[in-house]
């Protein structure tokens, strides 16, 4: 029965995924072409997780976490990272200078990541659990998000349709270095909280 849980659920999320993707894609309140620039990443993670799941099926910790980053990519494609409007309601009622929704995209482009470098590192790499694989998997995930910033740079050089919503500095000069900063936080929260759980996930999929 558990064994048919943990194969069931990944589908159900994919599909779920999939769905809403669909969705957001209907009549997104951004244009198209910055939902499709904001919405890409989970269109290659679809795909990816499609073609590899026979040969490597992820945990449920990660299929669970890539689902909730996944929905938080399609919310900002589909509103544009300055425009959620519960974060605008936030930023009015806190007397914020901006919409902060795309920090929480950005801690969460860490948090997410890290788990998957680590399963991929554990999984495939002679690394073992301790310092290195910490050190590593942090590394892989802020180089992750300096390489998200260089494409974000590339896309305003080569098209000035959408640039400034793709960007979404909203006028704020360390928008970049700050983004990075809180991949590294969300990288590191995950690791120092999650680790153990996931330990506990491998171990699962190692006996199925």
């Amino acid at each position: 029965m558990e064994r048919n849980l943990r194969l069931s659920e990944p589908i159900w999320l994919a599909a779920t995924v999939l769905l809403l993707l669909i969705l957001s894609g209907i009549d997104p309140v951004a244009d198209r072409y910055t939902w499709f620039l904001e919405t890409s990443p989970v269109m290659i993670g679809l795909v990816l997780l499609t073609l590899t799941w026979q040969r490597f099926p992820l945990t449920l910790l990660l299929c669970r976490l890539l689902a909730i980053h996944a929905v938080i990519l399609m919310i900002g494609g589909y509103y544009t990272y300055a425009e959620v409007p519960l974060f605008n309601w936030l930023q009015e009622a806190l007397d914020l200078s901006r919409n902060h929704y795309d920090r929480v995209g950005h801690f969460v482009q860490g948090f997410v990541p890290a788990i998957l470098a680590r399963e991929i590192l554990l999984r495939r790499s002679p690394l073992q659990r301790g310092r290195w694989l910490f050190f590593i998997s942090l590394s892989i995930c802020l180089a992750f998000s300096a390489f998200y910033e260089l494409i974000e740079w590339w896309v305003a050089l080569l098209s000035d349709q959408a640039a400034e919503a793709f960007l979404g500095t909203q006028g704020d000069p360390w928008d970049t270095q700050t983004d990075m900063f809180l991949a590294l936080i969300g990288a590191s929260t995950s690791l120092l909280l999650l680790s153990s759980a996931h330990d506990r996930q491998l171990a699962k999929l190692d006996t199925d």
